[in-house]
């Protein structure tokens, strides 16, 4: 049962084949700016980066047919419950029509997928897109009629370290109550029950400061922020918030390990950062504790953070009071994609209708 993924990021198309669960090979296949800077959109990128994988698939010998499934990563699309999507006509116009949240290079997983998939007609899906919305409602709602949480979550990696939770556990995922970390360059902090992303701080708008975004912010204070003339439109605000801020703005850096470098070296202010936004994790994951009723069966902490044994090892000393902490480091995507595809494939899970 071989089950080819793809997901195309900013500077990269990463392709792997799988046997069943197991890896065959990987390849991150990355693109000089000189390749990308002639497209005026991600979408116009389309022929550019399927011509790339057909030609790995060449000179690795994987013909199509040989397939069981293609698997694309998840776009930006309307809200979605969690699972594997096939791809179809509704979703496939969405994307080429530019109903998205954004002109982002995970939109076009789907159609890469489909292309190789079409000709010899096997299936092509998706994996738990980041629009996935199971958002209870009092979760949704907010102090101010109009302005609505939104459920944005690393979904992919939060659930398939769910899935590898419960297999560990020698329990089903529906029986579970989890609190997942999903510690990236942005974090996704979330609360399961039985199987459902019931919240989520979502990475943009709120939570723990992270490597280069904001978290939570003093409202009257971002109000003043915003009027205060230094920031001369919505968007140059929004980059600073989410793609400069952070360790990034503290510290120079978003790469957590120069932060350590700079621990060991003695210094005080990368220390007292670190510490700062390990507290604002550990409250994070107590809240969504707390919207599980305090009844959890395990905190994860994944994503790449996770590698970081200051980090992990600090968030199990201050979390296991209220659950056992498992550590599963790394965001292992394409892993996800497979085994979402090889959950129906082997009858375990039916797929999704977009």
């Amino acid at each position: 049962m071989k089950i080819l993924t793809i997901n195309p990021g900013g500077v990269s198309t990463k392709v792997a084949l799988y046997e069943g669960r197991t890896l065959l090979w990987t390849e991150d296949i990355q693109h000089a700016e000189a390749e990308l800077k002639g497209f005026t959109s991600v979408l116009g990128q389309f022929e550019f980066r399927l011509g790339v994988v057909r030609a790995k698939l060449a000179e690795k010998g994987v013909e199509p047919g040989q397939l069981a499934a293609c698997v694309g990563r998840g776009g930006l699309f309307k809200p979605l419950h969690a699972g594997t999507y096939r791809v179809d006509a509704a979703m496939l116009d969405d994307i080429r029509q530019g109903r998205t949240k954004a002109d982002h290079p995970s939109n076009l997983g789907a159609l890469l997928a489909e292309a190789i998939a079409s000709p010899s007609g096997i299936p092509a899906f998706i994996v738990d897109p980041v629009s996935v919305d199971e958002f209870d409602h009092e979760a949704r709602l907010t102090g101010l009629p109009g302005l609505e949480r939104r459920s944005l979550v690393h979904a992919l990696n939060v659930r398939a370290t769910a899935f590898k939770a419960a297999e560990k556990l020698g329990r089903r995922l529906a029986d579970l109550n989890l609190v997942v970390a999903h510690l990236g360059s942005g974090f996704s902090i979330c609360p399961i029950r039985a199987g459902r992303i019931i919240d989520v701080n979502n990475a943009n708008d709120g939570g723990p400061f992270s490597p280069q975004r904001t978290g939570t912010l003093p409202v009257t204070q971002l109000v003043e922020l915003a009027y205060s003339g230094k920031y001369p439109t919505a968007k140059a605000l929004n980059d600073a918030l989410t793609k400069k801020s952070g360790l990034l703005a503290h510290l120079g850096t978003h790469d957590l390990r120069e932060v350590e470098r700079r621990i060991d070296a003695g210094d005080a202010t990368a220390e007292r950062v670190l510490r700062a936004m390990t507290y604002q994790i550990v409250k994070e994951v107590g809240a969504m504790s707390a919207a599980l009723d305090g009844h959890v069966d395990a905190i994860l902490v994944t994503g790449g953070l996770a590698h970081s044994k200051r980090l992990s090892g600090e968030l199990q000393r201050r979390l296991e009071w209220i659950a056992p902490v498992e550590v599963f480091a790394g965001e292992n995507e394409l892993e996800s994609l497979a085994m979402g595809a090889w959950r129906v494939l082997s009858g375990q899970e039916q797929p999704s209708v977009y």
